[in-house]
């Protein structure tokens, strides 16, 4: 399962089906990958917001904990996918919604995209300014340099910064949690437990949209792992990383804040590396932030151009992209993203936190939905060929799928909580955000009802490119041609 030698170092795949002569990597890459993408300063301020908005050290952190295990468990599953299929996340999407109709929450996957490689560029800005004597602005744009170049290299060098960044990051993240302690009573924090459902379920919902938002993007980066890798161990191996990253990364943020009285909001970088002092140590903190923000700004810029590429190739009814073209794709959405991040720079963690908690209204539908189908309903049987088809098994435009996700939509606009909007059951549950919790259930059940009744015709087996007359073998998988 080991790399191939010849396989080249710029990717020459995009979101077409991968053959098995070209899949490689191991699972543990997909452990490293993730546990890389979460270590990092994002993800820390995402922590720190729990206690920012009210919430006590204690049950902040048992909240964040139960969203992690939620959200990453949703995303884990996705990421099992792609082993099996071959190809990235959206592109599946289409045996849901159609192939035209995908392009409905694939819009939404890009805006998500952007949103965060922005909002990850402000703070690599930040670092990257003070690291090298410059304003953050030209930090943005240092950053965003990098960004494009990677994402343009594609899945084998995404897969290496991931490895490399998950070895920096736990290096710096056990040396600011040594000075941490040495700098707070941690004790006498966790000591301090004062319950409120709304602070809780806020915890819980920052946690869990988190690890949500990876779920559109997730079976991109396990696309090339061999057909016959175990999809539990998949699960383990993306799930666990992300989890372990994510709540590490989040308890520092929790504990900053705590003990930041005050000074934490609106100078994030700054603080996490003032807890280290001056010097070579705080340039070296500031270079592992911005190489943290690497991984997870290139996956959001990688998952961006798999977006727009899947859009674009529905409507033209092929899968291949050029070279040039992934390059033009990548550069009008780093240079969107840079833009945005000149642009807001300055009011960055209010806007951010509304960013990801509105953003669930839109893709937790879409998850359950996803994984309904691909689980309960088709159960791995996919016809890969024909999701290049308009004319083919899925269609154009899927109406159940696209039916029950409006009403995934419609159905949580009550229970939202955010700057954008409010919705008028909130107040009565005591300004608790559930509406993630009613995006998942109720739209997983309804498809499930509906489609068990109206669901199309489904293959007796997984169908692949170039072999659709196989039979199938005793794994459930098409046999090899």
């Amino acid at each position: 399962m080991a790399a191939n030698d010849t396989t080249p170092l710029i990717e020459k795949r995009s979101i077409d089906y991968i053959p098995e002569a070209e899949r490689h990597g191991r699972l543990f890459s997909q452990f490293t990958l993730w546990m890389g993408a979460n270590l990092q300063i994002t993800a820390i301020v995402t922590g720190a917001l729990a206690v920012v908005l009210g919430g006590d050290v204690f049950w902040s952190l048992i909240g964040l904990l139960i969203g992690q295990l939620i959200g990453g468990g949703v995303m884990a599953l996705h990421a099992a996918q792609g082993p099996k299929l071959g190809l990235p996340q959206m592109i599946s999407s289409r045996v849901q919604f159609g192939v035209y109709g995908a392009a409905i929450p694939i819009v939404l996957v890009c805006l998500m995209y952007v949103g965060f490689t922005a909002t990850g560029t402000v703070l690599s800005g930040q670092a990257l300014g003070q690291l090298f004597g410059v304003s953050d602005s030209v930090g943005i744009l240092i950053f965003a340099s990098v960004i494009v170049l990677v994402t343009v290299l594609g899945y084998r060098v995404i897969h290496f910064i991931g490895r490399v960044a998950s070895i920096i990051g736990v290096i710096a993240f056990v040396y600011l949690f040594s000075r941490l302690v040495s700098q707070t009573d941690v004790g006498a924090l966790l000591q301090i437990r004062h319950f409120s459902w709304s602070s809780f379920l806020l915890a819980v919902s920052l946690a869990a949209s988190w690890q949500i938002a990876f779920g559109p993007y997730v079976a991109d980066y396990s696309r090339y792992l061999p057909s016959n890798t175990s999809s539990v161990k998949t699960f383990l191996a993306a799930g666990a990383g992300s989890v372990i990253g994510a709540q590490v990364a989040m308890v520092l943020g929790v504990f900053a804040a705590a003990m930041s009285n005050g000074q934490f909001a609106g100078h994030e970088v700054a603080y996490i590396v003032g807890l280290s002092g001056t010097g070579a140590t705080a340039a070296l903190l500031y270079f592992s932030i911005a190489f943290g923000k690497v991984t997870i700004s290139t996956l959001n810029s990688y998952g961006s151009f798999m977006c727009i590429a899947t859009i674009i190739s529905g409507f033209r009814g092929r899968l291949e992209v050029t070279r040039l073209q992934r390059l033009v794709f990548v550069l009008a959405i780093v240079g969107t993203a840079t833009l945005i991040a000149l642009l807001g720079q300055h009011s960055f963690l209010g806007a951010f936190k509304s960013f990801i908690l509105f953003l669930l209204a839109f893709f937790t539908p879409w998850s359950a939905i996803n994984l309904v189908d691909y689980y309960c309903i088709t159960r791995e049987r996919y016809d890969v060929p024909a999701l290049a088809d308009p004319n083919g098994r899925y269609g154009r435009w899927n109406l159940l799928g696209i039916s029950v996700y409006v009403f995934g939509v419609l159905v949580q606009l009550p229970f939202i909580s955010t700057k954008f909007y409010t919705g008028p059951l909130v107040a009565a549950l005591g300004d608790v955000d559930i509406s993630w919790i009613i995006g998942l259930v109720l739209p997983a059940a309804l498809y499930y009802v509906c489609a068990k009744k109206w669901h199309g015709t489904v293959p007796d087996h997984l169908i692949l490119p170039k072999e659709q007359g196989a039979l199938p073998t005793t794994d459930g998988l098409a046999a090899q041609a």
